[in-house]
């Protein structure tokens, strides 16, 4: 595999169920939200109430809480992956300054994501849209042909085909040696964490370090070698 590293933005999100509750939302969105996983409830063992902690994965109930962006860059001969996390209560903040940042300095970068074709791309462009914010030209897809799409997708390429085939970035970095902190959360534990403990610090911590293992598994793919610890900058 080969990677134009100079033009690509790797990108990971964070997502959480829109409200901390199923019963904190109003009576419209829990109509909505109970005929959205009506096929869930039909067994009769479950509720719409029960299955609310998913609402982060669908667009039209979660909300993006971080959005942590790196790339590459080379100067003297001596390379650096720069990382920036923006994250927030506010979606709005987030998704503007994300959006501003992808308008005015990465505008014909190529987005690339663990599954990002099926979750962080889209999921993104739906909650600008949602916002009443302008969608930037790297997530303008409306019309384009697939292969005019500038969107990379580990998890796609690591299919080779096989559309059965779901494998975890973590899983693919372990099989890579690619060395990853152990953490105390993953991603089953981020709503907890925004929601119970109120600590987007240390969820902006754990989509941060996604990120790095992003990179690194391409560079692994495009034989080079993984970063270094002094090779990796956090922007603030």
């Amino acid at each position: 595999m080969q990677f134009d590293f100079k033009n690509i933005l790797f990108i990971d999100i964070e997502t959480v169920p829109a409200q901390a509750s199923y019963e904190q939302l109003d009576e419209v969105t829990q109509a909505l939200w109970a005929e959205k996983v009506a096929y869930l409830t039909a067994d009769g063992e479950h509720g719409p109430a029960d299955l609310y902690e998913r609402a982060g994965v669908m667009a039209e109930f979660g909300k993006i809480i971080c959005i942590s962006a790196g790339y590459f860059r080379w100067q003297d001969g001596d390379r650096t992956f720069r990382v920036k996390s923006f994250y927030s209560h506010s979606e709005r903040e987030i998704l503007t300054a994300f959006g501003t940042l992808l308008g005015e300095k990465f505008p014909h970068f190529t987005l690339c994501a663990h599954n990002g074709k099926e979750f962080d791309f889209p999921f993104t462009a739906r909650r600008m849209l949602i916002n009443g914010i302008p969608l930037p030209g790297p997530l303008q897809i409306a019309g384009k042909k697939p292969w005019e799409v500038a969107h990379l997708d580990t998890m796609e390429m690591w299919k080779f085909g096989d559309r059965k085939n779901f494998t975890s970035l973590k899983l693919l970095a372990h099989l890579f040696g690619i060395p990853t902190p152990k953490d105390d959360i993953s991603g089953k534990d981020v709503a907890r964490v925004y929601w119970v403990d109120d600590d987007l610090e240390r969820i902006a911590v754990y989509c941060q370090k996604d990120v790095v293992a992003l990179a690194n598994l391409c560079l692994r793919w495009d034989q080079k070698e993984i970063l270094s610890d002094d090779e990796i900058v956090y922007l603030p």
